[in-house]
């Protein structure tokens, strides 16, 4: 007994080693577009760009590839990003008052952002006597300015207050300070008439002169002139002009340290007249070496007829465009060429708070330059999701063609540092070269498919399907989102892609299948429609037949309740080159198609829906088997996915009512607002994706076969393998439902050269019933090794070993609460793992996977990846079906990420943190995608021969500045030490 214990801890020892060395849990990139952006920020010696989030993230990207993402421990927004001159570093502000120091550190050759130092406004104790009796608000800081020393913040307050701190310590220089008396006191009295100068809107430093620094006050009261408030101020790039922006939508031009203007020159400009009232502008300017200037600013529209407009608008010369945004504009900047950002404008960047857009400036038409990160996934929202491995180069080289096609506005501009475009280039990316091309497809709601490439750290789009032109819609031909009529006035040009109206609900794509070595493509949608597709590099013009599938059977008694189904047209069809349709299937009725599989080799296309199961041959185009899976007491099944919004009105009902009460709550206590809100939304959130995906949830113990939607088809798997004996193999079709039930159907393929003459057959073969009746979520043939099926032509393509078919084969199928392998061709039960039922978990997603040793080229696994709906991923092995490793990957209340999860053949997985990004996960010790890249910080005279600008260290309390000819809501030009005099005059 003690050598039987000692060999059998041995064993285990042995296999512990190698499960460290197969698997291995790690969150890797997140992908897309960040949720609900807050702020912007940029670095022109780093060529880094920075944005910020109300869930308060932080992310900074650079060249392609180059990424890094930090979280602060406050769940507040970020409000402000300020990178450090000459330093790999930056500084944010949160909603809650809160500054926030980071840095870029290098570490083991690769460089990682760290939060370094925190400044909080609570309870500190300044030396400006005003403050000991003021309340919080009046610290609260309004504006941030990184002093170009590299060594100074200067921090403008609600209450006028300017404050200097050093970085990267946060230590008050209380000595330097600005207060507001200082400023009133040096401003003639006739300028504010003694009124509040308000909260410091705007800090600009002087290009050429360090210690020169603007400052932007709310408003000011002056006689003769109405009182607007101010948005922002800049300093044009020789520090001669000033330009303030207002809330009355006009811009203003103030000359500095001149007094000899002529009245005739005083005026200010409102770009879009003064019929209605405007709305807020905000004003930046880019002056480059070449005259005339660039002129930017956003707003100014007039309220009453462009209100929901999102506008910026660029004036150059003659070129006068109003771009017209997706989305509410967070923030923008100008790219300039030369070092340090000095020479002339070259791209525009403007952060929407549904995509990023970058404007070409240097070619003519101003074009989009397309971006290689930050995508909107959600241009149209993400129905479902679909991951291919190891694509071959032929057909990759195919899709990247058609997709170029499509491309052709975008700007071509070469970047002088990169072969591209794209003009952010910092930091290196120092990742290996992607082992092979990997595509990850999204369906979306519009009723298009988008292929990404899915291979290294940037989720880069590739080409665009689209099938809404097989059917009749709302769709406008002419709705084109560049088009813009001449002579329009305000001249708008529509630009951006985030578009999250559909012309139709039942576009939306709910399942898609890609066989890599064929090209075949099939799709599923909302209203049971099913296209077959193949890949074409010519345009086709062809009409599209759609054949008619009735899933009931002629069953009596049921009546569908839901939507119509879409009406196919009639008239030859045009589609570009690219993935064209030549089969469509129609489901009757046209529910959900909820499972779907394409086997290229046979040329058969299965899918599912709620009511039953069919199988399509696509090359002769007919109709092989369709089978009712609808229990004659499931009426639900018969009400469809649009008309069962009125069941959960009362559930959803009882939600809002909760969140109201508790929203009044919070605000009565006024205690950690942001934090509860969220929560409670949280869960708002979790409960109506419950209720979405009502089909799928059930209960542990074992169900009655009168439940809603048993007969809901979840799975669909062909196999090559033994029904009837264990000499002949067969083609054959599996099928999982909803209740626990397992059909198997034995199919005659005639070979290719017969198939014109002889039909495709299926007759049943095996039904299985589960005893607990749980949803079988995936079906498994393992050969007489153990090993999976490989897929269709992947043998003929000599990528996999042929599979083993002299020993017997075995079925794993996937139930949500158990794994069971049955021996084939007896269906006889051989081994099974159960999932404790005592925590409530439930299989949601299953896939097969490589996982290889980190040890060892020569040694692997097939696993099988599983999710369940505590958002925890497991391995188990095959064909042992013991479990392996567990891990914590997805929170157990976000239940639209579990649902949207996709598995990789090679361990990875993709699920969606909000509607516009994607986290990518690993379980696999060999197969990880994520950033490696290095920044270095700039030499702190950047190309040139200057020395660091520093400001002076000399402190007078006379000699203050003096504003000419002032407008109430300008700023006033203040000395950083208050030494010397400046003017500043409007024109």
């Amino acid at each position: 007994d003690t050598m039987k214990r000692l060999r059998r801890h041995g064993q285990e020892s042995q296999r512990d080693r190698i499960k460290q060395e197969l698997f291995q849990f790690n969150k890797t990139v997140e992908h897309g577009f960040p949720h609900q952006p807050s702020a912007l920020g940029y670095s022109a010696s780093l060529q880094l760009l920075a944005i910020g989030t109300r869930s308060g993230a932080i992310k900074l990207y650079g060249a392609p590839g180059v990424e890094f993402m930090g979280l602060h421990d406050e769940n507040a927004a970020v409000t402000q990003v300020h990178f450090l001159p000459y330093q790999a570093g930056l500084v944010t502000l949160l909603d809650d008052n809160s500054l926030h120091m980071w840095t870029l550190r290098a570490h083991k050759g690769l460089s990682e952002l760290l939060e370094i130092g925190r400044l909080s406004f609570k309870g500190l104790y300044f030396t400006l006597h005003l403050f000991f009796s003021a309340p919080p608000s009046v610290t609260r800081v309004t504006a941030v300015l990184p002093h170009s020393s590299g060594e100074l913040l200067l921090l403008g307050t609600e209450g006028g207050h300017v404050f200097i701190v050093e970085v990267p310590g946060f230590r008050e220089v209380e000595e330097r300070n600005i207060s507001l008396d200082q400023v009133a006191s040096s401003v003639p009295d006739d300028y504010i008439g003694r009124r509040n100068l308000e909260h410091v809107e705007a800090l600009q430093e002087n290009p050429v002169d360090p210690d020169q620094v603007v400052i932007g006050y709310g408003r000011g009261i002056i006689s003769n002139y109405l009182s607007y408030l101010l948005c922002i101020v800049w300093w044009t790039d020789d520090g001669s002009y000033i330009l303030s922006s207002h809330s009355d939508g006009s811009y203003c031009q103030w000359i500095v340290g001149r007094e000899d203007v002529n009245e005739e020159e005083e005026k200010s400009d409102i770009p879009y007249g003064e019929e209605e009232k405007p709305s807020t502008a905000q004003s930046s300017v880019a002056v480059g070496k070449k005259w005339p200037p660039f002129l930017l600013f956003s707003g100014g529209m007039p309220r009453a007829s462009y209100g929901d407009r999102h506008c910026i608008t660029v004036i150059h010369s003659k070129t006068h465009v109003a771009l017209d945004f997706t989305s509410r504009i967070i923030d923008f900047f100008v790219i300039k060429d030369g070092p340090q950002n000095t020479g002339d404008p070259s791209a525009l960047v403007v952060l929407v708070e549904e995509e990023l857009v970058v404007i070409d400036l240097q070619t003519a038409g101003w074009p989009i330059i397309q971006t290689p990160y930050l995508v909107p996934l959600h241009s149209s929202a993400i129905t479902c999701s679909h991951h291919i491995s190891a694509i071959p180069l032929k057909l990759w080289e195919r899709i990247v063609a058609t997709g170029d096609l499509q491309n052709t506005h975008y700007s071509k501009k070469v970047h002088r540092l990169q072969m591209s475009p794209w003009p952010i280039t910092g930091g290196q990316n120092l990742a290996p070269d992607p082992p092979q091309r990997d595509l990850l497809l999204t369906g979306h709601e519009d009723g298009t498919v988008r292929f990404w490439d899915a291979s290294g750290v940037c989720l880069y789009p590739m080409y665009k399907l689209s099938t809404a032109a097989v059917f009749q819609t709302d769709t406008d031909p002419n709705d084109n989102m560049n088009q813009s009529t001449e002579g329009e006035w305000p001249p708008f040009r529509k630009v951006g892609c985030f578009d999250p109206y559909s012309d139709d609900p039942r576009l939306g794509i709910q399942k898609i299948h890609l066989c890599k070595y064929s090209g075949y493509l099939t799709v599923a949608g909302t209203a049971g429609q099913i296209l077959v597709l193949e890949l074409n590099d010519e345009t086709a013009e062809q009409t599209v037949e759609a054949k008619v599938v009735d899933l009931l059977q002629g069953q009596e008694g049921f009546r569908w309740k839901g939507h119509t189904r879409l009406d196919v047209r009639e008239d030859p069809v045009l589609f570009p080159p690219g993935f064209q349709p030549f089969a469509l299937v129609q489901c009757q009725p046209p529910a959900v198609v909820t499972a779907l599989t394409l086997h290229s080799e046979w040329k058969l296309v299965a899918f599912g829906t709620s009511h039953g199961f069919g199988l399509y041959d696509y090359q002769q185009k007919n109709n092989v088997l369709i089978k009712c899976t609808l229990n004659p007491s499931d009426q639900l099944a018969m009400e469809g996915p649009l008309s069962r919004v009125k069941s959960i009105k009362k559930s959803l009902r009882q939600s809002f009512r909760r969140i109201r009460r508790s929203r009044v709550s919070l605000r009565k206590h006024h205690v950690n607002n942001a934090a509860k809100l969220q929560d409670a939304n949280a869960r708002l959130e979790a409960e109506l994706a419950e209720m979405e995906l009502a089909p799928v949830q059930r209960k542990i113990e074992a169900r009655s076969s009168d439940d809603s939607f048993t007969g809901l088809v979840r799975t669909l798997y062909f196999a090559d393998t033994f029904l009837s004996d264990s000499s002949h193999n067969t083609p054959s079709l599996w099928a999982g439902t909803n209740g626990g039930c397992v059909f198997a159907y034995m199919l005659r393929v005639p070979s290719i050269e017969h198939r014109t003459e002889e039909a495709v057959t299926a007759q049943p073969a095996k039904e299985i019933q589960l005893m607990h009746r749980a949803p079988v979520v995936g079906i498994v043939v393992l050969d007489g090794h153990g090993a999976p099926l490989p897929e269709p032509l992947e043998v003929a393509h000599d990528l996999s070993r042929s599979p083993d078919m002299h020993g017997s084969h075995h079925l794993l199928v996937i139930s949500e609460e158990q794994f069971k392998v049955f021996t084939l061709p007896k269906v006889s039960s051989k081994m099974k793992l159960k999932l404790t039922a005592m925590d409530g978990s439930r299989v949601r997603r299953v896939g097969v996977a490589w996982f290889g040793s980190s040890r060892t080229e020569d040694y692997g696994e097939s696993g099988l990846m599983v999710l369940t709906n505590q958002g925890d991923v497991h391995v188990v092995s095959l064909p042992t079906v013991k479990m392996q490793v567990h891990y914590n990957c997805i929170r157990r209340e976000d239940v639209s990420g579990i649902a949207s999860c996709v598995f990789t053949k090679h361990g990875q997985g993709f699920y969606l943190i909000s509607p516009s990004e994607f986290e990518r996960f690993s379980l696999s010790t060999c197969n990880l995608v994520e950033p490696h890249c290095l920044i270095e910080a700039p030499l702190q005279s950047g190309t040139s021969t200057q020395h660091r600008p520093q400001p002076s260290r000399a402190r007078s309390t006379s000699g203050n500045p003096e504003v000419t000819r002032s407008r109430p809501d300008v700023s006033i030009n203040h000395s950083f030490t208050d030494t010397g005099t400046s003017h500043v005059t409007r024109q």
